[in-house]
């Protein structure tokens, strides 16, 4: 089997749009629509062969760019590895100057188009927000809860893990579903006794025990799934379930588990350089970490009393 190394570019414009190319007929999945990039050249260094596609592709001058992921898809009779880069910065407008055509579109509007299977994975890692707050796990209708929950929908918070050991009256969840449906913030259940069918949510968070008993996504495509790892081996298996993200935890040592050992940032960046999915980081992280954490190519950091 050949495997294929290529890059692809993500381009904004003052609107926020993001710009997609449709591949033509005579390429490989023809009418799919993807981001703009190519193949790398020999002797070409990633950087390198990302300049050169956009200008040939939009006759787009590169100023500035930055790596956001890698990845990689099996297709039946090829391997492709890609490297996705943000253009932070460039020169001219594009056009699509080999005769493809392109289209701006919002976010949100990607899933309305036929993607190659790379960007479906790609798509989350760009609506995904870099925090990801797990509520306490306990005294949910306390004032001292109530008032934190409240505190996070008002911050820059717009995903949040319900977390319960115990069943949560379901009034109660619908409420606080209500509240982060006002604020702009996803609401996702980790809770006891999941069916997947719960309306008054974006989503479900399911724990390692639940993963494993799983062989497929539980869920529909246009909820969030999330799962908890701690380990490279559970991150796969949650990957070829079908979830959107993964947690992988601890990755520093943490009070609140001082006998758990933690797996490192060595061990962290393994999983992200192996998953194609965003992938958060748990356990003894705080702000100061969300730097380094974003430069190893991982999504963002989660936590109880991170931020």
């Amino acid at each position: 089997m050949k495997t294929i190394k290529a890059v692809v570019g993500v381009l904004h414009n003052s609107k926020g749009q993001l710009l997609i190319a449709k591949r033509q007929d005579h390429q490989f999945m023809p009418g799919f629509w993807e981001l703009p990039g190519g193949k790398i050249e020999n002797g070409e260094s990633l950087e390198q062969a990302m300049i050169r596609e956009l200008n040939e592709e939009l006759n787009v001058q590169v100023i500035e760019l930055s790596m956001n992921q890698s990845m990689s898809h099996q297709y039946k009779d090829r391997m492709v590895e890609l490297n996705i880069y943000n253009i932070d910065e460039y020169k001219n407008s594009p056009i699509g100057a080999e005769g493809q055509e392109i289209n701006w579109v919002n976010i949100d509007e990607l899933t309305n188009y036929e993607l190659l299977p790379t960007m479906k994975a790609f798509y989350n890692s760009v609506v995904l927000p870099n925090k990801y707050w797990i509520t306490p796990s306990s005294n949910h209708q306390s004032d001292e809860w109530i008032n934190k929950f409240e505190q996070k929908l008002t911050s820059d918070i717009t995903l949040i893990q319900l977390r319960s050991k115990t069943p949560l009256d379901v009034s109660f969840v619908k409420s606080l579903h209500h509240q982060c449906q006002q604020n702009n913030v996803k609401l996702l259940l980790n809770t006891p006794n999941k069916t997947f069918d719960e309306s008054y949510c974006d989503g479900w968070h399911i724990t390692t025990n639940e993963m494993f008993k799983l062989d497929s996504r539980p869920c529909a495509d246009d909820k969030l799934l999330g799962a908890s790892t701690h380990n490279l081996d559970e991150a796969l298996k949650a990957q070829k379930i079908g979830v959107d993200f993964v947690v992988i935890s601890p990755v520093q040592a943490t009070q609140t588990h001082p006998d758990t050992v933690p797996i490192g940032w060595e061990k962290a960046k393994q999983v992200v350089d192996q998953l194609n999915i965003p992938v958060y980081f748990l356990g003894g992280m705080g702000l100061d970490d969300l730097d380094e954490t974003l430069k190893i190519g991982a999504q963002g950091i989660a936590g109880v009393s991170a931020f």
